[in-house]
């Protein structure tokens, strides 16, 4: 087992970030919530505040609008993959505007490729929840205008900036093989 490195914050999307209609949609981070800890399952995740209240992220299947699509019920992603959006795009680029469930402190940028696909969240108390079917959270055209703070940005000025935020540099998905809860100061490992 490979350790990666400690989940410092954990949020859910309350509803879409992208707003309107094509090709006039907008990304806004108005929905996304920190939360004090995570249930996750194979069919999402559903956060819960500081007073014990839920909150269940649109990807879970069971949000009345879900957005789940195969493959997209958890997410996470990396500090150091936020620095070099913000050292390339701006100070804007603050950690868990990508909507992610789980943030990981990384010293280094990883990609899926250095990792594998095995990976998994182990609690204080040793207990490891296995997250299946990792895979690179492709980067949207919404993020990308949000990103260059460009909503008129031609697909030109666009192909690079998505080229930029691909492999990884945008996120990760996974499906937790199991229920089970994630607090601040878990640790993402990789399963050998």
């Amino acid at each position: 087992m490979t350790p990666l490195g400690r989940v410092v914050r954990l949020q859910v999307q309350t509803e879409p970030l992208k707003r309107g209609e094509k090709p006039h949609r907008v990304y806004g981070t108005a929905a996304i919530v920190e939360v004090e800890r995570l249930l996750l399952s194979p069919t999402g995740a559903i956060g819960f505040d500081a007073e014990g209240g839920r909150v269940l992220d649109v990807h879970n299947t069971a949000h009345p609008s879900t957005r789940y699509s195969d493959g997209n019920t958890v997410s996470f992603a990396l500090t150091s993959h936020y620095a070099r959006m913000r050292e390339r795009f701006g100070p804007h680029m603050v950690d868990g505007c990508a909507g992610e469930n789980v943030l990981v402190e990384t010293a280094a940028p990883l990609r899926l490729s250095d990792v594998g696909k095995h990976l998994g969240l182990r609690g204080a108390n040793g207990e490891i929840l296995e997250l299946a079917n990792a895979c690179v959270a492709l980067p949207c055209v919404e993020f990308s205008k949000f990103a260059i703070r460009n909503q008129d940005a031609t697909p030109a000025q666009l192909k690079p900036v998505l080229q930029f935020l691909d492999e990884g540099t945008r996120g990760f998905y996974v499906t937790a093989a199991r229920e089970g809860t994630v607090t601040v100061g878990d640790e993402l490992v990789v399963l050998d």
